[in-house]
C-alpha cells in the first residue's frame, strides 16, 4: 500500500499548480463576474496536455490514467471552479464515453481533437423531467433511411455551446424492449447540425465562466452510423460514464475545500481583532483543523477511486464515497472560511464568495448526495 505520488505526478501537479495561478487566479473573478467562458486558458490546457490525460497515445491522448486527471482538477479547482469543471465534463464524460464505447472511426474523427485540446464535447443524460432517473427520459430517436431522427430537450448540460464545441453525445428513446421497458441508446449530434438547437446559458448560483445550458433536438437528423456503442446500451453505458464523472467531480470539491482552507488561514493571519491576528485564536484554530484533518481524508478517498479505476477494478462504490464525502465537505469548508473571514467575506470582491456560491452544486451535480447513499447502500447490499 503506497500513499506517495510518483515523481511525474508531483511534476503534474506542480506544473498546473503553477500555471493556475499565473494564468487563472488573476483573472477568476472577471471572467465570473461577466459570465465568461475562458476559451484561451481552455485552449492553453490542451496545449498542456490536459484534455487527453487519460487517454492512450492511439486516440490523441498521453496514457496517464484517472490519478493524474484528479491532479489536474484538484489543482484547478484550487484556484477556480468553472474552469475545473469545464475539464472535468470534457475528459471525464465527452471524451470518456468515446474513449469506453465510440468505435474507431468515432473516436479518429472526435475523440482524437477532443483531447488534442483542439474542440470540446458534452455528454446529455439530464432532461426537465428526468434527472438521476436514466429510464425516465423523454427524448427519442426513430431510424428511418439510414438515419436517426431526434426529438426532444436536454437540460443542465455542460460544454455544448462554446466557441470550441464540437459535438454532444445524448441518449435517446430507440425503440422498446419486449417488456414494454425503453430501449435507450447514445447518438452523437454535431454542432450545427439541422434541428440541433442550444438554448442561451443559464443564469447560475455559480460556476459562471463554464457553459451550462438547455438543449432542443427538433426533428434533427444523424446518421446511422452516429449511434455510439449497441443499440440499447445507452442506460448502462451511461452510468459506466457517471462513476468516472463522480471521481472528476470528487477531485473539484476536494480542490475547492483546500482553496477554502488556504484563503481562510491567509486571512486569518493578516486580520487582527483584540490586539492579535485572529490565527491566535482556538475558535478559529479548530475549526481550521478539523477542515485540514476533512481534506486530507476526501483527498484519499479520491486517489483511491481513481487508483482503482487505473488497475482496472469495479470503483462505482469508491467513487460513490468519494463524492458523497468530498462534496458535503466543499459546502462546509466554504461556510467555515467564509465565516472566518466575517463581514469581508460576504462582499464579492472577496474571493471566498465566489467559492460559496461555487461549492453547493458539487452536492447535486453529477448524482446527488442522496443517490450517492442509495449506490452506497445497494453497494452494502440493502437493496
Amino acid at each position: 500500500m503506497d500513499f506517495e505520488p510518483t515523481e511525474e505526478q508531483r511534476a503534474l501537479r506542480q506544473t498546473i499548480r503553477e500555471f493556475a495561478q499565473a494564468e487563472i487566479a488573476p483573472h477568476a473573478a472577471a471572467w465570473d463576474a461577466r459570465a465568461e467562458f475562458p476559451v484561451d486558458v481552455v485552449r492553453q490546457l490542451g496545449a498542456l496536455g490536459v484534455m487527453g490525460l487519460p487517454f492512450p497515445e492511439a486516440e490523441g491522448g498521453v496514457g496517464a490514467g484517472a490519478v493524474e486527471l484528479a491532479i489536474v482538477i484538484e489543482e484547478l479547482a484550487r484556484v477556480d471552479s468553472s474552469v475545473a469543471i469545464t475539464v472535468s465534463a470534457n475528459v471525464g464524460l465527452a471524451g470518456a464515453v468515446l474513449h469506453q464505447f465510440g468505435s474507431p472511426a468515432q473516436k479518429e474523427r472526435w475523440l482524437v481533437p477532443l483531447a488534442r485540446g483542439q474542440t470540446l464535447g458534452a455528454l446529455a443524460g439530464t432532461e426537465p423531467g428526468a434527472g438521476s432517473d436514466v429510464a425516465g427520459i423523454a427524448t427519442t430517436a426513430r431510424l428511418q433511411d439510414g438515419a436517426w431522427h431526434l426529438n426532444g430537450t436536454k437540460a443542465f448540460i455542460t460544454n455544448a455551446g462554446t466557441p470550441l464545441s464540437a459535438f454532444v453525445v445524448t441518449t435517446a428513446i430507440t425503440g422498446r424492449r419486449d417488456d414494454g421497458r425503453p430501449e435507450i441508446s447514445m447518438l452523437l449530434v454535431p454542432n450545427g447540425t439541422p434541428g440541433y438547437q442550444l438554448a442561451p446559458p443559464y443564469h447560475k448560483l455559480g460556476w459562471h465562466a463554464s457553459d451550462t445550458r438547455e438543449l432542443v433536438f427538433d426533428d434533427c437528423v444523424v446518421p446511422e452510423d452516429h449511434l455510439v456503442g449497441p443499440r440499447g446500451a445507452g442506460a448502462r453505458q451511461f452510468l459506466a460514464v457517471l462513476d468516472g464523472g463522480r471521481v472528476g467531480v470528487a477531485a473539484l470539491a476536494v480542490g475547492l475545500a483546500q482553496g477554502a482552507l488556504d484563503l481562510a488561514v491567509a486571512y486569518a493571519r493578516e486580520r487582527c481583532a483584540f490586539g492579535e491576528p485572529i490565527a491566535r485564536k482556538q475558535g478559529v484554530q479548530f475549526p481550521l483543523a478539523d477542515l485540514a484533518t476533512e481534506i486530507e481524508a476526501a483527498r484519499l478517498l479520491v486517489y483511491r477511486a481513481a487508483s482503482l479505476r487505473d488497475r482496472g477494478e469495479p470503483f462505482g462504490q469508491a467513487a460513490a464515497m468519494a463524492k458523497l464525502f468530498a462534496s458535503e465537505l466543499a459546502v462546509r469548508a466554504a461556510n467555515v472560511s467564509l465565516q472566518v473571514h466575517g463581514g469581508y467575506g460576504y462582499m464579492e470582491e472577496a474571493p471566498i464568495a465566489r467559492f460559496y456560491r461555487d461549492a453547493k452544486i458539487l452536492t447535486i451535480g453529477e448524482g446527488t448526495s442522496e443517490i450517492q447513499r442509495l449506490v452506497i447502500a445497494r453497494g452494502l447490499g440493502l437493496e
